[in-house]
């Protein structure tokens, strides 16, 4: 008896051992049961597209989804920090070559207007004003002299004078999102934001006072000759 009730108990273990490997070893495409789906088929959202049912054909219709044409990036929780609190959205593709970047440069060139809120714009030149003498400041210096510190201790030269040179708001947006010859790109340092805040600030403190002092000066020139004009005529009168 003691024999057979070994024997017994060593088949019921050789047909238990068996069960295990034979359904750990199955294909797990189609288990019989799964107790977490989300972790045994870890679905990754996009959040700008319509969400997916992980398990099946069907669309999700879980409501918060549903509400919002079926976006599952949601709205910061109120109280947490926004990503993108200006609301403004990057367009920008890196160029992938010289010709492409020279293109979208020039392009650049011809965006006068930031899309930032233009009611906000004493804010945003004052925030631009701060990020600039932390980030830029150091080659192009605080009046935009291209005379920074680091030019001056004679470790780097050639930074231009904003004043002299042929810029937009875009286009200062445009090099600090791709860089420019020997400066590179800002925008792991700044947000898109943070960028057109910065571009206010430079073109509106450094260019936009030398570009409107230009006509002024010219507009004086036939001023004066209009006054002299007169004074010939009474001259004549007195000789007479």
């Amino acid at each position: 008896m003691p024999k057979m009730k070994n024997s017994i108990l060593k088949i019921t273990a050789i047909f238990g051992l068996t069960t295990v490997l034979l359904n750990s070893c199955g294909p797990k495409d189609n288990p019989p049961l799964v107790y977490f789906p989300d972790m045994y088929f870890p679905v990754a959202y996009d959040p700008l597209m319509k969400a997916q049912d992980a398990y099946s054909k069907h669309e999700n219709e879980i409501p918060a989804f549903v509400a919002r044409n079926g976006a599952t990036g949601l709205s910061p929780v109120e109280g947490t920090v926004s990503q993108n609190k200006d609301g403004v959205i990057s367009e920008e593709t890196l160029p992938k070559n010289m010709d492409e970047y020279n293109a979208g440069y020039d392009a650049s060139k011809n965006i006068t207007v930031s899309p930032l809120k233009a009611e906000n714009l004493e804010k945003d030149l004052a925030r631009g004003k701060i990020l600039y003498e932390r980030t830029c400041s150091a080659c192009h210096g605080v009046n935009g002299d291209g005379q920074g510190p680091i030019v001056q201790s004679g470790a780097y030269s050639g930074v231009p004078k904003y004043a002299d040179r042929d810029i937009t708001i875009g286009s200062v947006h445009y090099v600090l999102t791709n860089g420019r010859n020997a400066m590179g790109s800002y925008a792991g340092q700044l947000n898109v934001g943070d960028r057109w805040r910065v571009a206010l600030y430079v073109y509106n403190t450094f260019k936009a006072p030398t570009a409107a002092a230009a006509p002024a000066a010219s507009d004086a020139a036939p001023a004066a000759t209009t006054t002299a004009a007169p004074a010939k005529t009474e001259d004549k009168a007195n000789a007479k």
